[in-house]
């Protein structure tokens, strides 16, 4: 690249940064930003530069030799001014996501100290709902950003669904456990279980629907070890989910009505709901990556 160039030609030459930039008449930290890749000279400075330390414009520019006139330098300098506008621009979206997944973990980080150290009870869970529903909001603002998929693309639609959902879920979980707890309701035994079986329903069956269609990313869906490292396993594992839902949900139902240890089943099933597409993805990831050795 043209930044190390010039930096190894000019060491080469024996002369610092301030020295260089004495001669082409620029501060100091124009050399510097040159040297670091964060911008380029242009031609006729670069020409200056070539003759300063003795090499040839073709060599700063690492390229095949031709002719050294400012015509083919601009235009090669365009070229690379195009480059490093975009790796800057990659760059700072970099950081820019980076920072929302770090605000994000903050919030997580947070939402467990409150649930471990606030003893009032409506308060803890609505501190610790409050942290979450804020951390999906970032999530769902930046879906983007975080996932590299473009607003164009329809993929979106499926990821902002879903985090919409998870916010529907969260507020309704929310907002009964502090009812409960401030008795403005009270449910019965049979109640909380009948309420704990329509919404595991409910969310294993939009995750039927929904999971076929989710694009690979480590966000949203199945975020296992081995899913989130391969695009084709991450499929196979979410299609697997949308096969088994609508079956699970059936026996959940029937085994809830013939079975009296509805905790027991309900781990159950969601052991089976996570297990089943867990260790088949799991299987077909071991074998691609260590069944061609």
């Amino acid at each position: 690249m043209i930044n190390e160039n010039i930096r190894n030609a000019r060491k080469k030459k024996g002369i610092s940064q301030e020295e260089l930039a004495i001669e082409l008449n620029v501060v100091r930290q124009t050399v510097s930003k040159w040297e670091k890749g964060l911008s380029v000279p242009d031609a006729d400075i670069l020409i200056q530069i070539a003759d300063l330390l003795e090499v040839s414009v073709n060599d700063l520019l690492d390229i095949k030799p031709q002719n050294d006139d400012v015509e083919n330098i601009a235009a090669e300098l365009a070229h690379l001014n195009e480059q490093l506008a975009h790796k800057n621009r990659e760059k700072a979206l970099y950081l820019q996501a980076e920072k929302k997944r770090g605000l994000i973990l903050l919030l997580s980080f947070m939402a467990m100290l409150i649930t471990i150290n606030i003893k009032n009870e409506i308060l803890s869970i609505a501190l610790t709902g409050g942290c979450m529903l804020a951390a999906l909001i970032i999530l769902y603002r930046n879906l983007s950003l975080l996932t590299k998929i473009t607003t164009e693309n329809m993929k979106i639609g499926t990821l902002k669904v879903t985090t919409l959902f998870n916010m529907a879920v969260l507020i309704f979980a929310v907002m009964i456990a502090i009812f409960n707890e401030a008795s403005f309701i009270r449910l019965s035994e049979s109640g909380e279980q009948g309420l704990a079986l329509a919404v595991t329903c409910i969310i294993m069956l939009f995750g039927g629907y929904i999971s076929p269609k989710l694009p690979f990313t480590r966000h949203t869906g199945l975020r296992l070890p081995w899913t989130v490292q391969d695009e084709e396993t991450w499929n196979i594992a979410h299609k697997v989910i949308g096969f088994i839902s609508l079956p699970l949900v059936l026996l959940y139902l029937a085994a809830s009505c013939t079975i009296n240890n509805f905790e027991a089943i309900t781990l159950a099933v969601i052991f089976l709901w996570i297990g089943i597409p867990g260790l088949i993805s799991f299987v077909f990831w071991w074998k691609k990556l260590y069944g061609k050795h």
